[in-house]
């Protein structure tokens, strides 16, 4: 399979990974299978999908424990990404950056992972009450004592920078945390939303990522589930499932952005592919150091989406895709 780079470390990854959080987090728990997550991240595996994506916070916890339990008999294969600086509470989410619980929950994760090293530890959320070099210092700690090879960041939430209103860029407060941390010790990677229907990574992160040899992890590629055309509007999604309260999974949004669908399918029946492999192959179509890291806790899905390498999408496709109706959703 084809292999793709994170920072300058030259971190060798499939060129699909694996988002493992639906296996244990904030979708429909009633299908929250251990066995079958464990055959999932088997089967991606197999197919080069060596990228596994968790964090402490998934479960919280159960998701590195599954993780680990396939780890201890495939680490060799595998590229181990997880996450750190957010703890679940009953009712809330709340960020700690302090830099003497960062090193606790690294030591956390490796015993739960069943490793002696983590490829890839990404600080989750910057804590508000303490300055992230702070943070991005005690992360660099742990790589010089051997516990982790290289450190990534997770982009600001896209509805945090909505709220700061008209002028302000998608992705700038993550940008001013990068170039913040970068004086610290240098970035493997940042994780940010890119997908067919959620392009602004384009506009300002993927060039300051390219310009500085920094990989980025595509996270959503699939628009949680929606670019697969398996989703149908107004089906519903049980209460305890993010795409309940999401604004482009109301009945009408689903409807409105159907177009997408249809787009991608048509391109994908050119290929004798699927539009969720198309979507991935857009992706993938953006640069080199991209990773797209669809979440799947199904089997048939991990070895779908690995497939997506093999697409090759042309100039044709992509100026299809390209003048696509933008995405719609309610803060539209």
């Amino acid at each position: 399979m084809e292999r793709r780079t994170i920072g300058a470390g030259a971190l060798g990854v499939g060129a699909v990974g694996l988002g493992c959080m639906p296996m244990s987090w904030a979708y429909t728990g009633s299908q929250q299978r251990g066995e079958d997550s464990m055959r999932t991240v088997r089967a991606a595996l197999d197919e080069g999908s060596s990228l596994l994506d968790t964090a402490d916070m998934y479960g919280p916890f159960t998701n590195e424990l599954l993780i680990g339990r396939v780890l201890k008999e495939r680490r060799a294969e595998a590229f181990v990404s997880t996450k750190c600086g957010l703890l679940v509470g009953e009712q809330h989410i709340v960020a700690n950056g302090r830099p003497g619980y960062v090193k606790r929950a690294c030591d956390a994760s490796l015993r739960r992972l069943q490793t002696d090293t983590i490829d890839l530890y990404q600080l989750h959320r910057a804590d508000p009450e303490v300055p992230v070099e702070e943070t991005w210092g005690a992360m660099a700690d742990l790589v010089t004592a051997g516990k982790v090879r290289a450190l990534g960041l997770c982009a600001v939430g896209a509805r945090a920078s909505r709220r700061a209103g008209a002028g302000v860029g998608l992705h700038d407060a993550t940008i001013r945390q990068l170039e913040r941390v970068q004086q610290v010790f240098p970035v493997a990677a940042v994780q940010a939303e890119l997908s067919v229907w959620s392009q602004e990574a384009l506009d300002s992160l993927l060039p300051w990522c390219a310009a500085r040899g920094v990989g980025l992890l595509a996270a959503m590629p699939l628009g949680n589930g929606f670019l697969t055309g398996t989703l149908t509007p107004g089906q519903g999604f049980e209460p305890d499932d993010v795409r309940a309260r999401h604004p482009r999974f109301t009945a009408e949004m689903m409807a409105a952005n159907q177009p997408l669908v249809v787009g991608l399918r048509r391109i994908a029946e050119r290929h004798d592919a699927t539009p969720a492999q198309v979507a991935l192959a857009w992706v993938l179509a953006q640069g080199p150091q991209v990773v797209p890291v669809p979440g799947t806790k199904r089997e048939r899905w991990a070895r779908e989406n690995a497939g997506a390498a093999g697409v090759r999408l042309t100039p044709e496709d992509l100026a299809v895709i390209a003048a696509l109706p933008p995405a719609r959703g309610s803060w539209d």
